[in-house]
């Protein structure tokens, strides 16, 4: 999915170091989770995104998931 994603003007934009690990994560854990079965959702591709990107942070990211996970409760 290719999400048009603009930097936060609070947080600064990563480097495209940064930016390759945490794609390379997020690439690792969408693959572990088809092997489960699982395909994840546009809002979550969206969030994923944003955290390649260096809009969100860890803790940033885990509470977007969160979020999202308990509106679909």
């Amino acid at each position: 999915m290719d999400a048009q994603v603009r930097p936060h003007p609070q947080h600064p934009r990563i480097s495209e170091e940064e930016r390759t690990l945490r794609r390379q994560a997020v690439d690792f854990g969408r693959a572990n989770v088809r092997l489960e079965g699982f395909i994840l959702d546009d809002e979550a591709e969206a969030i994923y995104a944003r955290y390649i990107e260096g809009d969100l942070d860890e803790d940033g990211l885990t509470a977007a998931i969160l979020e999202k996970q308990v509106r679909a409760a």
